[in-house]
């Protein structure tokens, strides 16, 4: 699709730059001390573990729907979709809607029952239903990944001050790491669910003024960017679909952030109405981040938009008022899902490596996990940030089917414990390969298609085998007795 040249604003800077004075920093600054206030006025108030690390169990519905579509909308589902919209047009929208689907699949399917079931953590999930050796390799996993996970938050929320400011200073980035390390350490999961909230708020409002000025207020007709809404195209066929239903919808089925607001819900009725309304207004997000991306792909040429990220140069373009609260959107969007990744990796090394629920240690967790992501991306280790994160794509392939039985046979069935391991394993070989092995096994000589779809092969060894790890004629292994629920 050709490409048509942007026309300025009045008032917007030229190459795509903010230029906001003090204006944002002042704003930026406000907000991250109410952040920080919400966790000094919580610190008293979540001594015990339960209260630290799944926020007393007690979310209503409309708090578990907003801290998931906070958690779900971080860099990459903003950011990188925008991005990917305009590469290869409408059909990047499906990366959301499959995330979406798997909210309400999973509101459908498992929301009451994993609820029911009690656990703290997503180890803590695989410890009940399979045993201990699940839940520490789960645990190691989640953990190593997630350090990945925050220093790539951290670098993206740099960036985007960098941008908003227009000076880059390793100094403030420390200082941004700081503040969510501290406010999450102070209030731990019951801070992080408050913030998450008005976090939110903010991202919704920045996204949708975006879209709005966009396509209702700016200059030039915006024929051309939504009369090419196919949902296939040259670049996203049928493989591309289903592989992204499996990888993409199974970890908003399956997760660990996802099952993370699962475990702080009330009962089963609030997680699941939670989930499920969580997937429909993921939806319609879904399509006014999508729009964004077609505008930009119409009216945005490569030349203008250089090596920056395109909402990033949008929040350069549009009047500063614009400008200004679509880069605390996207400046909530990045601190929203870094203080569910440190919060949920603390408590998971806490309780399932250490094996202690004491709020000190997970605070203690906290500030390790954050300073060592913090230097990690103050350092500017990119292949290191690669190495980490990619050590998540172990998880997807490895865990959702066999965590997924797991589940299913709670009470049920029992589980080979060895036999379960070895389709995490045998599925994560495979992620792993589709992740760092790419270049080796195309100078080997194997097929392209089987390269590109190493992931999905994976997950269906891994199905193969924990299929085979259940017991069917075999009476089910004692296992822990469900908590009891209490009606909402």
């Amino acid at each position: 699709m050709q490409a048509v040249p942007v026309t300025e604003p009045e008032n917007a800077a030229t190459d795509g730059e903010i230029h906001m004075d003090y204006t944002f920093l002042i704003i930026m600054s406000l907000y991250l001390v109410a952040m920080i206030v919400i966790g000094i006025l919580d610190y008293r108030k979540v001594g015990e573990f339960s209260e630290y690390a799944v926020a007393g169990r007690k979310q209503n519905t409309l708090t578990v729907c907003m801290t998931l579509l906070a958690t779900i909308l971080g860099a990459s589902t903003t950011i990188g979709i925008t991005d990917t919209v305009r590469s290869i047009g409408f059909p990047g929208i499906w990366w959301l809607i499959f995330g979406a689907l798997g909210l309400i699949l999973q509101s459908v399917f498992l929301s009451e029952k994993v609820r029911g079931i009690g656990a703290d953590t997503l180890p803590h999930l695989a410890e009940i239903t399979v045993g201990k050796g699940a839940s520490v390799l789960l645990a190691a996993l989640i953990t190593i990944s997630w350090i990945g996970v925050v220093a790539g938050q951290l670098v993206a929320m740099h960036g985007l001050v960098t941008l908003a400011t227009g000076s880059s200073s390793k100094v403030l980035m420390i200082i941004l790491s700081a503040v969510v390390i501290l406010y999450t350490m102070l209030g731990g999961q019951k801070s992080v669910v408050k913030t998450d909230r008005l976090q939110l708020v903010v991202i919704l409002l920045g996204l949708a003024l975006c879209c709005g000025y966009l396509y209702f207020t700016k200059d030039g007709a915006v024929d051309n960017a939504v009369e090419h809404m196919e949902l296939f195209n040259e670049s996203y066929g049928g493989m591309n679909l289903l592989s992204q239903f499996f990888i993409i919808g199974g970890v908003y089925f399956l997760g660990p952030d996802i099952l993370s607001r699962n475990f702080l819900s009330k009962n089963g009725k609030t997680a699941r109405r939670g989930t499920w309304t969580a997937g429909v207004v993921l939806v319609a997000v879904a399509f006014v981040i999508a729009l964004i991306g077609l505008w930009a792909r119409a009216y945005v040429t490569p030349e203008q938009l250089g090596e920056q990220k395109t909402l990033l140069y949008l929040a350069g373009t549009l009047p500063k008022w614009v400008g200004i609260l679509l880069s605390l959107g996207l400046l909530s969007a990045i601190l929203s899902s870094t203080d569910t990744c440190l919060i949920n990796a603390a408590s998971i090394f806490s309780r399932d490596i250490l094996g202690k629920k004491d709020v000190k240690y997970i605070r203690l967790a906290v500030l390790g996990i954050g300073l060592l992501a913090a230097v990690i991306a103050v350092a500017g280790s990119g292949d290191i940030i690669s190495i980490l994160t990619g050590a998540y794509s172990i998880y997807t392939p490895g865990v959702i089917f066999p965590l997924l039985i797991a589940i299913l046979c709670y009470r049920r069935k029992g589980i080979r414990k060895g036999v379960w391991l070895t389709a995490v394993v045998l599925g994560g070989l495979f992620g792993l390969a589709a992740t760092f092995a790419e270049d080796w096994l195309m100078a080997i000589g194997l097929p392209d298609g089987i390269i590109s779809n190493l992931s999905l092969i994976g997950m269906g060894a891994s199905l193969v085998v924990s299929l085979a790890a259940v017991q069917w004629r075999g009476n089910a292994a004692p296992q822990q007795p469900e908590e009891a629920e209490h009606e909402e």
